[in-house]
């Protein structure tokens, strides 16, 4: 892909979820959602393998069928009450639809089945431009949304919260695990969201810092299974003994930075007396904390098997950039004392 076009795509992603975060009619919204998953395909679909091409498609047909559910709700919201406002979308039967059509968008448990598959077909740059930057128009539209106690956001919520840490735990490939992390975290956006909206940012701020961090990690270290982690330390010494913290991050544990949003939306949960909720999601999060563990032993305390008829790995200068690396994993690790500035803000 020559560099113009390359160019033209992201300015075009850039340009749809700008569309879709500054609109407040469901046609402009769908227009932006629409051309942001229009530019995502050739990216996927850039390495020219029979895999990304396959994981492209499957892409298109998830977006396609979203897409088509997000305008059938805003047509029948406008049919049943006169209204084309994403705020004004009242009726129970459009606001679950459009509800379940923005999860598929973003990959929510039980309408998560192509985000795996899709995120294993793509290189680690396209994984992390879908883990991340993907997420952001359906959740704007799902902020915006009149939930009021809506038990179709906690059924989603819990569900996310239980496939992502249980369909983790069997899995060997590194963009699957990082996929069904996502789809957990998702359940952690997703319980809080009618409650508190302002710790779904945070939730989502954390997650995208974290995130980052984890696949520029693996990019760096070229490792795609559990199996290749036991050469990092061959590869990248230093980064190898600060890679646990990350991963450790991503579970929650303190005094890491993921500890912070897990921490306030159990706050809030509770002070919301959804105490049995808050126990339920918190269980949940100890699926995903074993398949960080798990990362963490197979990259820090097991060693590559070297004998005579290994080639030995040298360690050569990376020529990757390494400054948004050295950000992103000093974020992920170093920022919980700011959570009485998130106190604050809300």
């Amino acid at each position: 892909m020559s560099p113009l076009m390359f160019s033209t795509l992201l300015l075009a992603l850039g340009l749809g979820s700008t569309v879709t975060f500054s609109s407040s009619h469901w046609l402009l919204a769908w227009m932006g959602l629409e051309i942001n998953s229009l530019a995502m395909v050739p990216l996927m679909a850039r390495p020219h393998f029979p895999r990304a091409v396959e994981a492209a498609t499957k892409y298109f047909l998830a977006q396609a069928t979203a897409a088509a559910m997000i305008l059938f709700a805003g047509m029948t919201n406008a049919w049943m009450t006169g209204q084309w406002t994403i705020e004004m979308m009242t009726h129970p039967l459009p606001l679950t639809l459009v509800t379940l059509a923005l999860g598929l968008k973003i990959g929510l448990a039980p309408v998560h089945a192509w985000l795996p598959e899709v995120l294993q077909g793509v290189d680690l740059t396209t994984g992390l431009i879908l883990s991340t930057w993907q997420k952001l128009a359906p959740l704007a539209l799902l902020l915006q949304l009149p939930h009021g106690n809506s038990p179709l956001l906690i059924i989603l919520a819990l569900s996310s919260t239980l496939i992502g840490g249980w369909a983790g735990l069997n899995q060997t490939q590194l963009r699957k695990i990082l996929a069904y992390s996502s789809i957990a975290h998702l359940g952690w956006m997703m319980v809080i969201l009618q409650y508190a909206p302002s710790l779904t940012l945070l939730a989502l701020l954390t997650y995208i810092v974290m995130t980052s961090s984890i696949f520029l990690l693996f990019k760096l270290n070229n490792t795609t299974n559990i199996n290749a982690l036991a050469t990092s330390h061959t590869k990248i010494p230093v980064l190898t003994l600060f890679a646990p913290f990350i991963l450790l991050s991503l579970g929650g544990l303190p005094p890491l930075t993921g500890f912070m949003p897990k921490w306030l939306i159990l706050h809030e949960l509770t002070m919301q007396g959804m105490g049995t909720l808050a126990t339920i999601t918190a269980l949940t999060a100890l699926l995903s904390l074993y398949f960080y563990l798990r990362l963490s032993y197979s990259m820090s305390l097991t060693m590559s098997p070297n004998n005579l008829l290994t080639s030995p790995l040298w360690r050569l200068r990376p020529h990757q950039p390494t400054l948004p690396l050295a950000i992103s994993a000093t974020s992920a690790t170093m920022l919980l004392p700011l959570t009485p500035a998130a106190f604050l803000v809300r």
